[in-house]
């Protein structure tokens, strides 16, 4: 293998080496690693943005004046004449990457690289000539091992994507045969990728272990009569296709490229073109790397509004401003601090906006070295705290829960927080961009922000906003208000204009947020001690889990390691391989493992071992470094502009992920307790998505079971396998339940099979069953896919909606893929709506009738609280009834409630 400095050119070479890039090779591993991704338009860019990016970060690590980029032809080569199966087994090209071929090429060209595609000839050969050709030397960009054969003491490859440098050696090393032999390697072996078939049963050793006694192909051929064993009848079987074998992998090496083959010199990059494709893909992170403004359809304006940024350092500063404030109908405020977590951040400094373009930044513990004098912190807090409190003056901020947290903690209680720019645009399209201030800033405004790390720095260096100096720091906390303030004026705007948007935006997600801001503050309290058990129990389980692995596998290795469980399970015990990473070896994914475990019993064990493993670090050792040392609670942060659908999610803990059915994640829930004298009262949502379904749908089947009270599961398993509902087994409920739930996450009869571990044509034949006599379930799911693909979008039964640009898409799984959406989303997001209608009911019936219960988590479709141990259950009687009156089915909204010291218990 070469040494790290052997791409290092000497100085007297100034043109660098030739550089050959397989540019097909780039293209399909950027579209199968990046998740589909389009532009306003509903272009396809994915593509295009990862071989965008790839380009990029090569020209910085290798630069020469010559580096080409090849591709393959767009049709049949001279191997198709040849043999006729030759890539057969490839799937046709990707519609959506298909129509992203010119938009790659576009950006290659503005980025001065030449572009060699030759018709009939593959990559391979348009490559294999230049380097031939080419007197001094080449480095060969590719994954492809076919490309092995080119290499010698001038032609080296390289793997970017695995970051591997292959010469003579590596050849050797890697292949057990040296370059010159790779032809007579590859005929033996096959190559799968190119459908080249190779001797049956012949794998890499025992090719090259002939190759090495009989000299080559030829030698091997000569032989054949003298070569022992089973495979040996293989070999003889196929004697007079390995010639045609060899000639289909050898690279050809002496074409004439007439005058393709003589452009090969870079020309300098054309920024003008690249900001227009940038722009146009909304590449905006690259634009910001050219400090170039990222115009879109949506921006309001093509320059910076003038700005006029004042600190405010004396009591004069203060009262002008709070001249402003105090006459005020709207005010943007925003605090800045020294640590994400609300519950723990010190105030540093506070910024204030009423009119655009203008923002004042009054910092109160900036404490760097040569800091002026600044206000007191007291004497600040005690002058704007009755504006904050003044519920007739409307407050905006950008996550402005946060800011409210904070400033609960000096005792100031902001009311009239009315609007956030964050739900404003979630709320809008959820779908379209992230909801961060800077990048809306950059989708609506066109402008580009400054960010913390510039004014704060990076990594080790990093300072806290406390050290930052004022001249930085307060252009930097204005600019926050007043952006958020024109994002506002053009956010609400545009809201309006849609009275179903608004309606959930006024309705729900702005009077949740201050419920959710109390249920942050209220935390939840767990036991450390109990923890530290759970702890040591999964590391002993985890221990006797190794060993049976061990036993399993017949050998040591470190169960974390991906690379040693791949020799383990492919190599040493030659499981089959059930799927690819996008670099290409065999994935040791949980479903792939899953799927291999009824071949053999170390998958399963490797299962085991991962879920526990991630429980233990994520949760049961975690989780006691979370507790506040103020409240001695844990105090997780929930999050409402993430989740697409509606559905709120939690970081720091995330609460939604703890397993309720694993022995180890009911053992975590048990260390969430209850304070001395209280309960913990879980109430939850009873089957709410089928719920919601028979009320969408309309089918008289579902209405019927709901409304007669019948299990549900069991009255499908009874229309399902016609039978009586007092004689269905637990099987066929069982089978039933999956039917019900995955039809609404659109589940093929192929998923139902390997769930119910029968045959497709039985979980097929149960599913039609299914939409016979439930017809109006198969009719909602029809229309439904119907209106997304002519509207664009799917709502909920209170408006909320969420955008598919590619429920019209040509790729055929990305497209079935957003039909599954279209269908499931209105159910989920309606349950996300109701529990968050639910949340505000009992938060407005606590703060007037029940003062001493703590709403303290929210986890899918449950509300969990701290209540008197001496009204538990009447409370819960209560607050069940009220969750089930938060709207009007055509069914019941059942909620029930449990009680008891800890949350598993209660559940």
């Amino acid at each position: 293998m070469l040494a790290d400095d052997a791409f290092v050119m000497p100085d007297s070479n100034a043109h660098g080496p030739l550089i050959l890039i397989d540019g097909s090779s780039w293209l399909y591993r950027a579209y199968h690693v990046l998740p589909p991704l389009t532009n306003g338009n509903g272009e396809p860019t994915g593509a295009i943005y990862g071989m965008t990016n790839m380009l990029r970060k090569f020209l910085r690590d290798y630069d020469s004046d010559r580096i080409v980029v090849v591709f393959d032809p767009r049709g049949p080569t001279f191997r198709n004449e040849l043999f006729a199966d030759y890539k057969a087994n490839r799937p046709p090209v990707p519609p959506d990457l298909n129509d992203q071929f010119q938009g790659i090429q576009d950006v290659i060209t503005a980025l001065g690289l030449p572009i060699l595609q030759v018709d009939g000839v593959e990559a391979d050969d348009v490559i294999g000539t230049l380097a031939v050709a080419e007197p001094g030397p080449v480095i060969v960009v590719t994954g492809d091992k076919d490309m092995a054969q080119l290499v010698n003491d001038r032609v080296v490859l390289l793997d970017t994507m695995q970051d591997k440098r292959t010469d003579v050696a590596r050849v050797n090393e890697k292949f057990g045969v040296p370059p010159e032999r790779i032809t007579d390697y590859l005929a033996l072996v096959g190559d799968t990728s190119d459908n080249v078939p190779g001797v049956p049963k012949v794998g890499p050793k025992t090719a090259a272990k002939w190759i090495e006694k009989y000299g080559d192909l030829a030698g091997v051929i000569a032989h054949a009569d003298d070569i022992g064993g089973k495979v040996a009848d293989n070999l003889r079987a196929a004697l007079d296709d390995l010639p045609l074998y060899q000639d289909l992998v050898t690279i050809r090496t002496a074409l004439e490229l007439g005058e393709a083959g003589q452009k090969l010199t870079r020309t300098p990059v054309d920024e003008d073109a690249l900001v227009a494709l940038y722009r146009r893909y909304e590449f905006y992170k690259l634009l910001d790397e050219m400090d170039e403004p990222a115009a879109t359809d949506d921006n309001v304006a093509a320059a910076p509004i003038e700005t006029n940024y004042q600190s405010v350092l004396d009591e004069a500063g203060l009262e002008a401003m709070m001249a402003r404030l105090e006459t005020a109908s709207l005010i943007c405020v925003d605090t800045e601090t020294d640590a994400l977590s609300a519950m723990q951040a010190g105030l540093v400094g506070l910024s204030f906006a009423v009119t655009p373009g203008e923002a004042w930044y009054v910092p109160v513990a900036h404490d760097y070295i040569g800091a002026p004098e600044q206000l007191p912190m007291a004497t600040v807090l005690e002058r704007i705290k009755p504006v904050l409190e003044d519920p007739a003056i409307a407050k905006l901020g950008q996550h402005i829960k946060y800011d409210i947290n904070v400033l609960a903690r000096y005792d100031i209680q902001v009311r009239g927080a009315d609007h956030d720019t964050m739900l404003e645009s979630y709320v809008l399209d959820s779908t379209a961009t992230r909801h961060d201030m800077d990048s809306l800033a950059q989708k609506y405004l066109n402008r580009t922000t400054t960010k913390f790390e510039e004014v704060a720095g990076k990594g080790a260096k990093q300072v806290g906003f406390n050290q930052v100096a004022l001249e930085e720091a307060t252009p930097y906390a204005a600019e926050d208000a007043d952006i958020t303030l024109q994002l506002h004026e053009l956010l609400y705007g545009r809201l309006a204009e849609i009275g179903s948007l608004r309606a959930l935006y006024e309705e729900i997600e702005m009077p949740l947020m201050p419920v959710l801001a109390r249920v942050e503050a209220n935390g939840v309290l767990v036991d450390a001690d109990m923890l530290a058990r759970v702890s040591g129990e999964m590391a002993t389980r985890m221990d006797e889990i190794q060993a049976e692995a061990f036993t399993a596998a017949g050998s040591e290795f470190n169960l974390g390691s991906p690379t040693q469980l791949k020799t383990i399970l492919f190599d040493q015990l030659e499981l089959p391989v059930i799927r690819k990473t996008p670099k290409g070896a065999p994935s040791t994914a949980e479903d792939v493992l899953r799927e291999l475990a009824d071949q053999h019993e170390l998958p399963a064990l490797i299962v085991a071992w991962r879920e526990l493993s991630k429980l233990r670090s994520t949760y049961a050792e975690k989780l006691p470094t979370l507790i506040n040392p103020a409240t001695g609670r844990i105090h997780t942060s929930y999050h409402q502009a993430v989740a697409a659908t509606g559905r709120l999610s939690s970081s720091d803990p995330n609460l939604q992920n703890i397993p309720i059915r694993t022995e180890a994640g009911r053992r975590i829930r048990q260390a969430f307790i209850a304070t001395p004298g209280t309960k913990i009262l879980a109430v939850d949502y009873s089957q709410i998505e089928l719920r919601i379904m028979a009320h969408l749908s309309g089918d008289p089947g579902l209405l019927a079971a709901f409304n007669e009270d019948r299990d549900i599961h069991s009255a499908t398993a009874a229309e399902v396998f016609d039978t009586p509902l007092a004689a269905v087994t637990a099987d066929q409920r069982r089978a039933a339940k999956a039917i019900n739930f995955g039809l609404m996450y659109g589940m093929s009869s192929y998923g139902l099979a390997k769930q119910l571990e029968t045959s497709r044509e039985e979980a097929g034949a149960y599913i039609n069953k299914f939409f016979e006599r439930f017809a109006g379930v198969a009719k909602f799911m029809d229309n439904t896919r119907k209106a997304a693909k002519a509207q664009g979008y799917v709502e909920t039964l209170f408006g909320r909606r969420l955008y598919l640009p590619e429920i019209n898409a040509k790729n055929a799984s990305r497209r079935q893929y957003a039909e599954r959406t279209a269908i499931n989303a209105p159910l989920q997001g309606t349950a996300a709506d109701l529990i968050k209608k639910a949340m505000i009911a009992i938060d407005a019936w606590l703060a007037e009738s029940a003062t001493d219960i703590r709403m303290v988590m929210q986890v899918h479709d449950e509300l969990v609280f701290e209540v008197p141990a001496d009204r538990a259950e009447t409370l819960g009687q209560e607050i069940a009834q009220r969750m089930g009156a938060v709207a009007t089915l055509d069914v019941p909204l059942l909620a029930e409630a449990g009680v008891a010291d800890n949350w598993q218990e209660a559940h």
